[in-house]
């Protein structure tokens, strides 16, 4: 098989998505950052909406969402794993509830991201094979 639904079971899908809400949490944007692959791509549709592609665009996206952040930001509400990934409800930056899928690399990394307000429908995540 081609793709992600292939990816080996050699990492914790689920301890790597509570290691990004712990970095986002502590407000440590090098260590959020670190969590990324290279070429990892995050379609957000909360508020204005914003596709973020590579470290420099996330960058960019995450710095003033962790600077400015609320003292409930990045609660853990819930964590499921999928098929694709793994689902989690959480409260942004601001507070609010919000619901984002990941897909990995096969080196355990973030590949994609697509993020919605809690009860609106998440963004198709664009996966491409390897």
């Amino acid at each position: 098989m081609d793709g992600i639904a292939d990816l080996a079971d050699d990492f914790d899908q689920l301890a790597l998505v509570v290691d990004w809400l712990d970095a986002c949490r502590k407000r440590d944007l090098s260590a959020l950052l670190d969590l990324y692959a290279d070429d990892a791509r995050s379609e957000c549709k909360c508020g204005e909406g914003k596709v973020s592609e590579g470290r420099a665009e996330l960058e960019s996206y995450w710095r003033p969402r962790l600077d400015a952040s609320a003292p409930t930001a990045f609660g853990l509400e819930e964590i499921t794993p999928t098929s694709e990934g793994v689902v989690l409800d959480y409260l942004s930056h601001e507070g609010e509830p919000i619901r984002i899928a990941f897909t990995f690399s096969r080196d355990a990394k973030i590949l994609r991201t697509a993020c919605a307000p809690a009860g609106q429908a998440l963004p198709a995540l664009r996966i491409q094979a390897d």
